[in-house]
């Protein structure tokens, strides 16, 4: 089989998969391989260009597939649903493999960097940190609605809610003291997980001379450091600053027409994680900027008057992210601006 192209679409048990030849005609339609068979079918071909679509194990898949010789790309799910022939075939499993294997091969397609098992073993530790620190607000919200169910209402602090916990915890009925208590151990143990993870991350980013020469920035701290080489990596999968800053979404959605520009508000595309952590960067150091004399903060303080608050936040944003890309891709040659 002269086969090319490959569109896997993925899943937990049952995979779909759909080759073509050079002429672009189905030369392998599998609507049903299993996946202890995947990797043997795969294997088989000679060569070529395998698409599949942003999901859970894809970027396995794609490591495995790389060893075996063949070119792999990951997209993402809604760049790959305007290529399904749903008027046709309607929406399986078979029309998403001939939806992928003709999206890969778009010139114009934008793909996902494939990530090592050091990025995603360093990904593991954001992911849990994103996952203790929403338990940590949920258990907290939890505890703050129980209480004023008994007209007991504490201050928004983390610090001071804790401590009216404790000065009126002897005070509830029963039952009430048994399960405030208990809450208060579970807040405990989160709240060690997560000083854990602080602690971890910021090691990582301690012997990573990357993430050191990223942490030069102003906004940039070691979650974010650490965040962004487990996601890109040196940044070789972005041709420009700018195209790295419109993947995490922090530039304004276009809707032009008859040569005049219309910008709206940012797309908000991509990693959201990331996007938050040089969101709330920005906003440090807005609010520091007032202290400072160098160019950097005299801008950030005049796009501020100009602009407004939240728009000089986004665009501080949007150059960070920029300048990540310059000093992932320039190495020891990138200067910090003065």
């Amino acid at each position: 089989m002269a086969i090319v192209t490959v569109g896997i679409d993925l899943a937990k048990s049952v995979f779909a998969v759909h080759g073509v030849g050079v002429s672009g005609k189905p030369e392998l339609v599998r609507p049903e391989v299993r996946r202890a068979k995947l990797l043997e079918l795969i294997a088989k071909l000679p060569p070529c260009l395998i698409g599949m679509e942003a999901c859970s194990g894809a970027h396995h898949w794609a490591r495995e597939f790389q060893k075996l010789g063949h070119t792999v790309r990951i997209m993402a799910p809604k760049f790959v649903a305007p290529y399904r022939m749903s008027g046709k075939h309607g929406k399986n499993d078979a029309a998403d493999a001939a939806a992928i294997c003709e999206a890969v091969t778009r010139p114009n397609m934008r793909f996902v960097p494939i990530k090592t098992i050091e990025q995603q073993s360093q990904l593991f530790i954001h992911r849990a940190q994103q996952g203790y620190v929403s338990e940590r607000t949920a258990l907290v919200n939890r505890m703050r609605g129980l209480l004023s169910e008994l007209g007991i209402v504490l201050p928004k602090s983390q610090t001071a809610f804790k401590q009216g916990v404790h000065q009126v915890l002897e005070d509830l009925p029963g039952p009430c003291n048994m399960v405030i208590g208990d809450m208060l151990s579970e807040l405990s143990r989160l709240e060690e997980r997560i000083a854990l993870n602080e602690r971890t991350i910021q090691q990582l980013a301690r012997d990573d001379a990357q993430a050191q020469r990223l942490m030069q920035l102003r906004g940039i701290g070691p979650t974010t450091a650490t965040a962004i080489l487990a996601s890109v990596g040196n940044g070789h999968d972005f041709e420009s600053g700018r195209q790295f800053s419109a993947w995490l979404g922090l530039v304004p959605r276009q809707n032009s027409s008859g040569g005049k520009a219309k910008l709206g508000r940012i797309t908000k595309a991509g990693d959201s994680y990331l996007r938050t952590l040089l969101v709330l960067g920005a906003r440090a150091m807005l609010m520091t900027a007032r202290n400072k004399e160098d160019p950097v903060s005299r801008w950030a303080l005049q796009l501020k008057e100009r602009r407004g608050y939240g728009k000089a936040v986004v665009a501080i944003a949007a150059k960070n992210a920029r300048m990540c890309w310059a000093a992932l891709r320039l190495g020891d040659g990138f200067k910090v601006p003065a």
